[in-house]
């Protein structure tokens, strides 16, 4: 059988990582944030707050929904609107999200499938509960005997988030107007120095969709996960400064390390995809299967 704290723990992390539907959340008293008639978020209460000061922007909240006032009926004219109510927000440093300002652009859209309705700043996606997308890659090698190993990366301690901390061997958010398989070259570029003929090895395997809420407001988040087979001799290198160092470990070394504090928590989510796809975890011996599975693949 599995080990019942390791499983434990896993089974917490997910429900911490889809709190935000969970009982007792603030899900109830969240308003609907609508775009042209579509839902594309949800808006904590203090937010809607602060936004019902600008009423050239939002229009009142009516029926639980907060929306756009109607002359902002373009991409460009909403996008602009919105980035200067955040500005103003920024400059009066009430809201701790605003202080990680990226200028990075995120798109706004009800599915991932539709025409984005506007552009929003990154660092402000949670006020608005819109969702976010981005890309995860799993870098591992694999022995002559078969044994596997995985490719760790150490965060920058300058980090604006989870400073320090293990994550995957490169990652990077969706920006607006950027492809996915953009996003992935050049995430394995910056970050790993990878070359792009060898990133573009990358096989797209799945996705890890999750939403959670905490004190900066609410997280709906789906990563497009890519595995990467790396040649045994190949090591990744620090490149735009946002990994420390790299390790390369055993796949059951890895698995442990999941259930410890010092790990991103998405992207232990997304190496916990890993082991459920190559059946490092198998059904007969992990109690919590199902519990895995679907807590890793959740409806935004």
């Amino acid at each position: 059988m599995a080990n019942t704290a390791w499983s434990d723990t896993m089974v917490k992390l997910l429900r911490r990582m889809n709190n935000f539907y969970a009982p007792g959340s603030s899900h109830a008293s969240c308003l609907r944030f609508e775009v042209n008639g579509t839902q594309v978020g949800w808006i904590p209460p203090h937010v809607a707050s602060l936004l019902s000061r600008y009423a050239d922007v939002f229009r009142p909240s009516l029926g639980g929904v907060v929306s756009l006032c109607h002359g902002l009926d373009s991409y460009e004219t909403r996008s602009e609107a919105v980035d200067n109510v955040l500005k103003d927000l920024r400059r009066e440093d009430s809201l701790a999200c605003l202080k990680g300002w990226r200028d990075e652009k995120y798109s706004v859209m009800a599915r991932f499938s539709d025409p984005p309705l506007m552009w929003m700043e990154r660092s402000a996606t949670s006020l608005f509960g819109v969702k976010r997308y981005g890309v995860h890659i799993n870098g591992y090698s694999v022995s002559e005997s078969g044994q596997v190993s995985m490719w760790l990366a150490r965060r920058s301690p300058t980090k604006q988030t989870y400073p320090g901390l293990l994550d995957n061997m490169a990652a990077g958010g969706l920006a607006a107007g950027e492809s996915i398989r953009h996003t992935l070259v050049k995430e394995c570029k910056e970050e790993a120095c990878i070359p792009e003929a060898l990133a573009e090895k990358a096989c797209p395997v799945s996705t890890v969709s999750y939403t959670y809420e905490d004190r900066e407001g609410v997280f709906a988040e789906s990563q497009f996960v890519f595995d990467l087979e790396l040649p045994r001799d190949f090591k990744p290198r620090v490149g735009d400064g946002e990994v420390q160092d790299f390790y390369l470990l055993p796949i059951d070394k890895v698995q442990e390390l999941l259930a410890t504090d010092d790990f991103k928590p998405n992207s232990a989510m997304v190496i916990l995809d890993f082991l459920l796809r190559h059946s490092f975890i198998v059904p007969d011996k992990e109690p919590f299967y199902q519990e895995f599975v679907t807590g890793l693949h959740q409806t935004l």
